[in-house]
């Protein structure tokens, strides 16, 4: 998972919008800053023209081990077509029927409700915690279309006050959003099982700041002042 936001993207053009919710995949490209090889890989992953790129190797090396094919292999652009959307739609993605055998609509609900429920405790901790009295907030759960490989889940918060904007995280939302998002009983690919039967990858959950409890405000003052 990748928090998306200001602290954690060296390219800020790309969290740049103009309408809510902001997506990202397919869209522009994210430059994480300190990210581990294993998310940059993830990431390289969904740039279309490397997949078609990596489907092509085999037409490149082959004629340098074996020199004779080089000409027939250089007229045959219909089995590299082939061999591309063979990639694209049999290896990296799932059919029709196969998504729908992924979990029945009751289990896919069951999620989705788990997914609103925390992303609502976290947005409300946010709005708490950076005294936010007006507009909406949105925590925005953005995943790849990519079936067969580990997902990459995007989280970022976006408001609509005083213009649409990704809303800066500090370190301590991070790491909140991190520890109660997903867990063992909800993982990232529990998620993904749902958006891929439904064919639908961007989730967005909504909480009115107004709607946010004195309680809850309360409780984010005398945390902020114990951690102090």
């Amino acid at each position: 998972m990748l928090i998306v936001t200001e602290a954690t993207i060296a390219n800020r053009a790309a969290l740049e919008t103009r309408s809510l919710p902001k997506r990202f995949l397919g869209r522009v490209t994210l430059f994480p800053k300190g990210a581990p090889l294993t998310l940059w890989l993830r990431l390289l992953m969904e740039i279309q023209l490397l997949r078609y790129l990596g489907a092509l190797l085999p037409f490149v090396l082959i004629p340098l081990v074996w020199r004779d094919t080089a000409l027939p292999i250089s007229q045959a652009p219909l089995v590299m077509l082939i061999l591309i959307a063979g990639v694209e739609l049999k290896l990296l993605r799932l059919s029709k029927s196969a998504r729908a055998r992924l979990l029945t609509p009751d289990e896919a609900a069951r999620r989705l409700d788990t997914l609103a429920f925390r992303a609502r405790a976290c947005l409300r901790r946010i709005a708490a915690r950076h005294g936010l009295t007006e507009g909406e907030l949105r925590l925005v759960v953005e995943q790849s279309e990519l079936a067969r490989i580990p997902p990459l889940t995007l989280v970022s918060v976006q408001t609509d006050r005083p213009e649409p904007r990704l809303l800066p995280l500090t370190p301590d939302d991070r790491a909140h959003i991190t520890a109660t998002l997903f867990d063992a009983g909800f993982t990232e690919r529990h998620l993904h099982a749902v958006n891929q039967r439904e064919d639908r990858h961007l989730r967005d959950i909504a909480q009115e700041a107004r709607a946010v409890s004195a309680h809850s405000r309360l409780a984010a003052f005398l945390e902020q002042r114990a951690a102090e």
